[in-house]
C-alpha cells in the first residue's frame, strides 16, 4: 500500500495565494521594507536635509504669503516642481533640488499643471504685474481661466497670529531666532494679503536663478 502524501507545511505559493489576509499581510511587508531602503537613507543625505547657498527662511510677510498661496488653493493648478527634463529646464530653468525647501513644511513641489509652474516666478514679474494678475488675470492674460482673487488687496495680514507659527516652524527645525519671532507682528503691520503673496512669488527660485 502506498506511502499517503505528506502533507505540506509553511508558506507555499498555494497557500499564500489562496489567503487574502496572508497576502495583504505579505505585500504590505514588502512595500514597508522597500519604502525604508528608499526612505530612511535620504534623512542622512546633505543634498536633502541642508538648505542650498542663499536659502533663508521665510520673512514674517514671505510666510503669511505662502500661507494665503495655500490657502486659497493655488497649489491645485501650479506646481512648484521643475522636473530633470530638457523641455522642462528649457522652458522653467534648473531643475527642482530638495535644498531649496528644507524650510517648507510642507513643501509645494506637487504635480498639477493647469497653469504653469511657479518654481522660479521670483523676479520674472514686477510687483505690479502680479497685482494686477491676481485681482484679474485676464488684463494680462486675456485666455486665463485662473479665478481673481481682489479681496486680498484689501484684506489685512493676520499678523498677531504670526508669531506662534513661527514658533511652531523653530519646533520642526527652522532657524528663527527670538528677535525675529518678536519683530514678526510689526513687520507686518499695515500690510495685506495681496502684498504678502506678492512677498512669497517675488522670492521663489532666487536661490538657484
Amino acid at each position: 500500500m502506498a506511502n499517503p502524501t505528506p502533507e505540506k507545511t509553511g508558506f507555499t505559493h498555494e497557500k499564500i495565494e489562496t489567503n487574502n489576509f496572508l497576502m495583504i499581510v505579505l505585500i504590505l511587508l514588502v512595500l514597508l521594507a522597500g519604502g525604508l531602503v528608499e526612505i530612511v537613507p535620504l534623512f542622512f543625505q546633505k543634498s536633502t536635509t541642508e538648505p542650498l547657498a542663499g536659502v533663508q527662511p521665510y520673512t514674517a510677510l514671505q510666510l503669511a504669503g505662502r500661507d494665503i498661496y495655500i490657502r486659497e488653493g493655488c497649489y491645485n493648478c501650479h506646481s512648484q516642481m521643475i522636473r530633470p527634463l530638457r523641455a522642462e529646464t528649457l522652458r522653467y530653468g534648473h531643475y527642482s533640488v530638495a535644498g531649496e525647501s528644507v524650510y517648507d513644511h510642507p513643501f509645494q513641489w506637487g504635480s498639477k499643471r493647469t497653469g504653469p509652474d511657479l518654481a522660479r516666478v521670483g523676479g520674472r514679474y514686477s510687483d505690479e504685474w502680479h497685482s494686477i494678475h491676481m485681482s484679474n488675470p485676464r488684463d494680462l492674460v486675456p485666455e486665463s481661466n485662473m479665478p481673481a482673487y481682489p479681496w486680498l488687496a484689501t484684506t489685512p495680514v493676520d499678523a498677531p497670529s504670526m508669531p506662534v507659527h513661527m514658533r511652531a516652524l523653530r519646533s520642526v527645525g527652522v532657524p528663527y531666532s527670538d528677535a525675529q519671532i518678536a519683530a514678526a507682528t510689526e513687520e507686518l503691520q499695515g500690510k495685506t494679503e495681496m502684498d504678502a503673496t506678492i512677498a512669497y512669488l517675488q522670492m521663489l527660485g532666487l536661490a538657484l536663478k
